[in-house]
């Protein structure tokens, strides 16, 4: 938590500075036209960098369900598939010609169960005015029951039938993209046997090795983000730890889960993967804030007069819009926020007192 002119910002997330972005207070003075910051210290996350693996969470090989012949392949390497949709289709004569055999048979099935219910409603009207025997009334129920039976047997084959003829259609379990092909169209295959492997780009997590004197503190504090080439860092969802260190190199194994749809990320890329170790003060300004002139860095600062003065200043890491200063700016002090108007108003200061 940290306190920047008469507001109050909390350090939340995995955001490595809290302030800037995250609504720190700018300010515009009464005798500049332009608007500053008071700078404050901040307390700050330290991490502790690590390189990382991408991979997908949803890959899969799609085998066989079923024997058959390969009559189409719709998708190929690279191709986008929806979820559900069919990628390829195996010849279904067979299958075809068993379930037709079991819906004949179902019919059978129900002809023969109809007519041991009426044989059965018979028998127990005459039972019931004690015309036949109660032997007679036992057959006419026992028939009735394995009637219902073979009936219950045969629903159950043409439903098998039916899954037999849906395997013959290949359907992918998840949207995601084609990234190999076992098969051709002409192919015989069998149960079990490798068709199609994807893997879907809506979900993916980093694997990263975290040295053994981290991992306590990674685990205590549970925060992580994922950096690559410059782009705005991406906060874990989830962290998920090895139960185990390697004898090799002595690290243990963290998944970091992204949020999903992340642009620009594909599994097998490296990255970088900041886990947080602790906490620390900094003093951290506005990246837009600081100028360069030639070996010289600098902010304009703003005395409680008005004037403003180009200091000289050392900083330090950059994380993101935010710079942190080392040396040459004090808390307290007031920061122009637009360099190029403070360079405008520093001359016209400097006219005014020639």
């Amino acid at each position: 938590m940290s306190k920047q002119g008469n507001r109050t910002v909390f350090s939340t997330g995995l955001m490595v500075v809290a302030g800037w972005g995250l609504g720190v207070l700018v300010q515009a003075s009464a005798s500049v036209p332009f608007e500053t910051l008071r700078v404050e210290q901040q307390l700050t996350v330290q991490e502790k960098v690590v390189d990382g693996r991408i991979e997908a969470v949803q890959q899969a090989t799609i085998t066989a369900q079923t024997s058959g012949r390969i009559v189409e392949l719709l998708y190929d390497v690279d191709d986008f598939v929806e979820a559900g949709a069919v990628i390829a289709r195996l010849r279904d004569t067979e299958q075809r010609a068993r379930l037709n055999q079991a819906t004949a048979s179902l019919r059978e099935a129900q002809a023969r169960f109809n007519e041991a219910e009426t044989e059965f409603e018979r028998i127990r009207g005459i039972f019931e005015r004690q015309l036949v025997a109660r032997a007679e009334m036992d057959r006419a129920t026992a028939s009735l029951e394995a009637a219902r039976a073979r009936l219950e047997a045969a629903r159950a084959a043409v439903a098998e039938a039916e899954e037999q003829v849906e395997y013959t259609r290949i359907r992918a379990p998840y949207a995601g993209i084609v990234t190999e092909r076992f098969v051709e169209v002409g192919e015989s295959v069998s149960p079990g046997q490798p068709l199609i492997a994807g893997i879907s780009l809506e979900f993916l997590r980093v694997t990263a090795e975290v040295p053994q004197r981290h991992i306590q503190t990674v685990r205590e504090l549970g925060r992580a983000r994922v950096l690559h080439d410059g782009t705005a860092a991406v906060e874990a969802e989830q962290l998920t730890f090895f139960p185990y260190a390697d004898p090799a190199t002595n690290t243990f194994r963290v998944r970091v889960q992204l949020p999903p749809g992340i642009e620009g990320l594909f599994p097998g890329m490296f990255v970088k993967v900041a886990f947080a170790v602790g906490e620390r003060e900094r003093l951290m300004i506005p990246a837009s804030a600081v100028v360069y002139r030639g070996e010289m860095v600098g902010v304009y600062v703003v005395d409680e007069a008005g004037r403003v003065s180009l200091r000289q200043v050392r900083v330090g890491r950059v994380d993101n819009d935010q710079i942190e200063v080392l040396a040459g700016l004090e808390p307290g002090e007031q920061l122009a926020l637009d360099p190029v108007h403070a360079t405008l108003h520093l001359k016209r200061q400097q006219e005014a007192a020639r």
